[in-house]
């Protein structure tokens, strides 16, 4: 068997590792003043856009917070302007469509989507990211799942509620179905695209689906996610499966296929984990504002993550959710280096 020197990706695999690894959702800007200065001179889209630059956003964490992968620049709505959805990234709102999906003639703006015309600088950013790192930092790439697209597409921009895109469903079958299929198709060719380029661990961000229960995403969603983890099975790359509020369905997201299952801090990490099952791997699952609190209060939760993972293998310690903008990026680096330590030591322990 080959050798994997990535702690993250060992432990992506279920493979034994010397402490757990860390990463960050939205660790790529938002918290650095590096980044912020970026965003002085450039917007999200347009500094997305250049792959020395996004490189450099991908890039800072790893060098300022020592967390175990890069996870590329780039946002969940990346393909969809790469085919040409009128999308706009509003401050403070978020993505923003101009024209909402209503209709089976809506579908016609998603084309399928074509990599090397159309997002070609993701591509070129995954290639000089796997060029800079060093091998034992694993870098990350990722796509937004079918149905959280589908909730801007249906929408037209983040809601609340998701009264519209879930009556979309009941009311509209037909359209709803096919305006799946035809995400689902563009998440497989972006993120085979993306691995081809160098990802060597993808996730899939399905961030909105907690508001559906298990009968509707098992009928309206699940089908898709299982298609697409199918679908890039064999190419040996481990596949990470994300969302939030999501303790309703976690057994039935667990059947989509996926390698890894991030879990949020709604539920304790030792219950999901017996609930997904031990043939996966898990991700999580600290409460971001837990970096806001007192410094002997983070160290406590992150803590009881770590006892309820019990230095399993398989354990990637994440947050449930991304980083939040106010966080400071120095109580960022000491939680890393604190995690580390802390998991060597009872790996030691148990060992003893």
């Amino acid at each position: 068997m080959t050798t994997v020197q990535s702690p993250l990706l060992r432990a992506a695999r279920r493979e034994a590792t010397d402490y757990t690894p860390v990463w960050f959702m939205r660790q790529a800007g938002r918290t650095l003043p590096e980044y912020r200065r970026l965003r002085e001179q450039y917007d999200f889209f347009t500094l997305a856009q250049q792959p020395e630059l996004c490189a450099r956003v991908s890039l800072e964490p790893v060098k300022r917070l020592g967390v175990d992968a890069a996870i590329i620049f780039a946002d969940i709505v990346t393909p969809l302007l790469g085919i040409g959805v009128d999308v706009k990234l509003v401050e403070s709102v978020g993505p923003v469509v101009s024209s909402p999906i209503r209709t089976l003639e809506d579908l016609t703006q998603l084309r399928e989507l074509e990599p090397e015309q159309d997002i070609a600088y993701v591509s070129e950013t995954l290639r000089i990211l796997r060029r800079e790192l060093p091998e034992t930092v694993a870098l990350i790439g990722f796509a937004g799942a079918p149905f959280t697209l589908a909730t801007y597409l249906v929408e037209g921009r983040p809601s609340r509620d998701y009264t519209q895109v879930k009556s979309f469903m009941y009311s509209e079958p037909r359209v709803w179905h096919a305006l799946m299929e035809r995400l689902s198709a563009i998440t497989i060719t972006y993120l085979t695209a993306q691995i081809e380029a160098g990802a060597q661990v993808v996730q899939l961000f399905d961030s909105w689906v907690g508001w559906l229960g298990p009968a509707d995403y098992a009928e309206y969603v699940l089908p898709y996610s299982q298609r697409i983890f199918q679908a890039l099975r064999g190419r040996d790359v481990p596949l990470i499966h994300f969302g939030t509020t999501t303790a309703g369905i976690l057994e039935l997201m667990a059947t989509a296929g996926a390698d890894v299952m991030s879990v949020d801090w709604r539920i304790p990490l030792d219950a999901a984990w017996e609930r997904v099952g031990t043939e996966v791997a898990i991700q999580g699952n600290l409460d971001p504002v837990t970096l806001l609190a007192p410094r002997e209060v983070l160290r406590s939760r992150a803590d009881d993550v770590l006892r309820r993972a019990n230095g399993r293998p398989g354990h990637i310690f994440n947050l449930g959710h991304g980083l939040l903008p106010q966080t400071n990026p120095d109580e960022i680096a000491a939680l890393v280096t604190y995690v580390h330590e802390q998991s060597q030591q009872y790996r030691q322990q148990g060992a003893a």
